[in-house]
């Protein structure tokens, strides 16, 4: 009986296992575990070869399958009243935002190449985020960023915010897609392990969007975009382990991106998916090749043969698992329609881009990777992907002993500053509170002329949706020492702020993304942070109704010097704003105004800024909290806002009311006369973190009808004072004047990073 090719190839395929014999140390060093590599020879019914196992180490990391995370994960909500792509589903959340249009969007991490080289890393992680939108057929239209870096006093801190700031901005200035808001946090637990969070949002009409999907047996396999180098291998097993003294040593692990390139990309691709000819479309992030041909393949459950040496390199002589493994940017595979071929050829020679075929379709399950036609990989593409054949485990979890001590918290023992303009002083121009207008410079905030908020600032930015009169809100949103002192309490907060800060823009919150960055999960204590956090996560988005859409886990934010990281479950949310004519902005908008708050002063100074940073108190709880409140007030400012009874609105969070209110009277040069509720010591008053509390400006015309509608409801409010020519007057007394709090606002990071 004749031997068919495919038992040739197996046979060529057992010489080459032969002489890449691979051990359970092999496989210990990619990064498995023993009990995986058993699970792999089962799978294969044989021994892997090298190229095999460094398949199955990239896929079954901790960056690629969610393996120590995917169970919590999934208790999330994914259900709301405008999803059209829930978790898991695409490349990105896709959300109905009406007339027609969905809004694609994601956050992710890029957190330990930025640690090792900050410049690409961040650059890079920013290029991965926008793929992720475009390959959906969204154009990009909004880039969000959340960082957290170490003390900023340190060389090495300055070093990493110069890098990575430069890289954020070169990147998507080049790329031409507008920042248009983002948070920067500092504190030590970040001195070695910086985080790097990215976000994209884009639009698409509903219905003409891609999928990462492959079908149709025999439809021709591309890697189009940049040709493929040996930056970036093993990637996804660097970002799956602890930070080290050695890790420099990994830098081959950091890809490097071109922000031109990708622009070109973005155009292809979108002009590509409107042929009609896509069958589906999916990125190279992390894992390379391997990542896309298993997950398309595992969802559209199908196989593929791809001839690896047909794949457009940028070196000679690369090894099948190093063209397999590379995570060079700015490339994507596509699945095209069998007979479309040369309309999609000449689109992208028309861009100048590679576009090869590398492979077809086929009808078993199982992924062949040739080399000059020898067989140098065969496995089975679902067992390689989350939700297939991926390891999952529950890990062990135990309250850290911290969290007792938090609990012992009493106020009352923390001494009363005698001097309070020192302490505003101190808290204006703290790194956390203090203006980022240095970093924030570097990037483009106008390019595509959508971003309506450079200059009304707003507590969200708001975008502009053209020939509508709709607009879209997004904040990114996490206080990490809240999280750390009370997981489930803080990361409830970090939904709640995010809310907060789109009803004050004058949106209503629609769903979230998350970035979820943690220590290792093998750690007992960091694995409860994590737990606790994300019923957190869970209680406050099922009360607001935003759905997770989708997003990253990024563990082993760690190093031996420091230990893990502040637990930072980093919310990217979005808003709606049904008329444009509702956007609110947080400034003052003339003296005279009356200032109220909606919420209520609490006698409490927790894990404040002004407590941690000014008195040097690290162990606090949660500051007070509570759902149903914030749900209420938020409910009542979006009532007046849309009754158009307020000129401002701000909420209360890093630094207290006193930063507040600074912050409403500087864009306009104004200031205030307030004073102090008696029921609460000052310093709480003033600088205190207590949630669930906004600041408002009522004109003297509105001021009747605002003050009926608060009559009638259970909200508690107060009337605080009232908008200044520019002196900031509290209970009579001076704390200085507006351009003074603005001099040491504005320029405190500056004069840090010259320094």
């Amino acid at each position: 009986m004749p031997i068919n090719n495919h038992e040739q190839q197996l046979r060529r395929m057992s010489n080459v296992l032969e002489e890449s014999f691979v051990t359970e140390e092999t496989a210990k060093s990619l990064g498995l575990l023993p009990e995986e590599f058993e699970r792999i020879k089962e799978i294969l019914e044989r021994t892997p070869n090298f190229t095999e196992l460094s398949i199955f180490s990239v896929m079954w990391s901790e960056h690629c399958s969610y393996k120590n995370s995917i169970t919590w994960l999934k208790t999330l909500p994914k259900d709301g009243p405008h999803m059209l792509a829930k978790a898991g589903e695409e490349n990105a959340g896709l959300v109905a935002i009406g007339d027609g249009l969905a809004c694609a969007f994601k956050i992710e991490s890029h957190n330990h190449p930025s640690a090792i080289e900050p410049y690409q890393g961040a650059a890079t992680g920013v290029g991965g985020i926008n793929r992720d939108i475009f390959t959906m057929g969204a154009r990009p239209i909004a880039q969000l960023n959340s960082l957290r870096f170490g003390n900023p006093n340190l060389e090495k801190t300055k070093w990493m915010v110069r890098g990575i700031v430069k890289g954020i901005g070169d990147y998507g200035n080049a790329f031409g897609i507008p920042t248009v808001a983002g948070e920067v946090f500092f504190d030590d637990c970040y001195n070695t392990n910086p985080l790097v969070n990215a976000m994209s949002a884009g639009i698409v009409e509903v219905g003409k969007t891609a999928s990462a999907i492959s079908y149709g047996i025999g439809n021709p396999v591309y890697i189009v975009g940049s040709s493929t180098g040996k930056d970036g291998i093993h990637g996804a097993t660097f970002a799956s382990g602890d930070l080290h003294e050695d890790s420099a040593d990994d830098l081959p692990a950091v890809q490097v991106g071109d922000p031109f390139q990708e622009k070109l990309l973005l155009e292809a691709s979108l002009e590509v998916i409107a042929t009609g000819g896509v069958i589906g479309m999916q990125d190279m992030g992390a894992a390379g090749i391997i990542c896309s041909t298993s997950e398309m393949s595992a969802k559209g459950e199908h196989g593929m043969k791809i001839h690896l040496d047909k794949v457009p390199t940028r070196q000679k002589n690369m090894n099948a698992w190093e063209i397999l493994l590379s995570e060079s940017q700015e490339r994507m595979l596509i699945v095209v329609k069998k007979g479309k071929e040369k309309e999609v050829e000449k689109i992208f020679d028309k861009w100048d881009l590679n576009c090869a075929i590398i492979g077809e379709v086929t009808e078993s399950d199982r992924l062949q990777f040739y080399m000059q036609d020898e067989l140098v990989a065969d496995v089975p593409a679902d067992e390689l992907v989350l939700g297939g054949g991926a390891p999952v485990y529950q890990r062990e979890y135990t309250e850290p002993k911290y969290f007792k001590e938090n609990k012992k918290f009493n106020i009352n023992n923390v001494e009363e500053p005698e001097d309070l303009k020192a302490v505003a002083k101190f808290l204006l121009s703290h790194p956390n509170i203090a203006s980022k207008k240095w970093i924030y410079t570097h990037y483009d905030s106008m390019v595509g002329t959508v971003n309506m908020t450079t200059n009304a600032p707003a507590d969200a930015a708001i975008v502009n949706i053209k020939q509508t009169d709709k607009a879209i809100a997004f904040t990114v949103d996490c206080n990490s020492r809240y999280v750390y002192a009370d997981p489930e309490t803080g990361t409830a907060i970090a939904v709640s702020e995010a809310a907060r800060n789109l009803v004050c823009a004058g949106a209503e919150p629609s769903a979230i993304t998350n970035c979820l960055n943690f220590g290792n999960p093998y750690n007992k204590e960091v694995y409860w942070q994590f737990v606790h956090a994300i019923k957190g996560m869970s209680k406050a988005c099922i009360k607001f109704k935003t759905p997770v859409t989708g997003g990253n886990v990024s563990f082993y934010n760690q190093s031996n010097d420091e230990g893990p990281v502040f637990p930072t479950p980093t919310i990217g949310m979005l808003g709606l704003l049904e008329h444009k004519d509702n956007r609110m902005s947080l400034d003052f908008k003339k003296a005279g105004d009356s200032i109220f708050m909606i919420g209520e002063s609490i006698n409490d100074i927790a894990s404040s800024e002004y407590l941690y940073s000014y008195h040097k108190i690290k162990n606090s709880p949660a500051p007070y909290f509570n759902l149903d409140i914030e749900y209420g007030v938020q409910q009542m400012v979006r009532d007046l806002i849309r009754k158009k009874l307020i000129q401002s609105a701000h909420d209360v969070s890093d630094g207290g009311l006193f930063i507040t209110l600074a912050e409403s009277a500087m864009p306009r040069n104004l200031g205030f006369t307030i004073e102090t509720d008696f029921d609460c010591r000052a310093d709480a008053f003033l600088f205190g973190e207590a949630q669930s509390r906004i600041v408002v400006s009522v004109s003297e015309e509105k001021l009747d009808g605002f003050v009926e509608i608060l009559s009638k409801s259970t909200i508690e409010w107060a009337n605080l004072g009232t908008v200044t020519d520019g002196e900031l007057l509290i209970d009579e007394e001076s704390f200085g004047n507006i351009t003074e709090a603005k001099e040491l606002y504005d320029n405190a990071i500056g004069k840090l990073m010259k320094s």
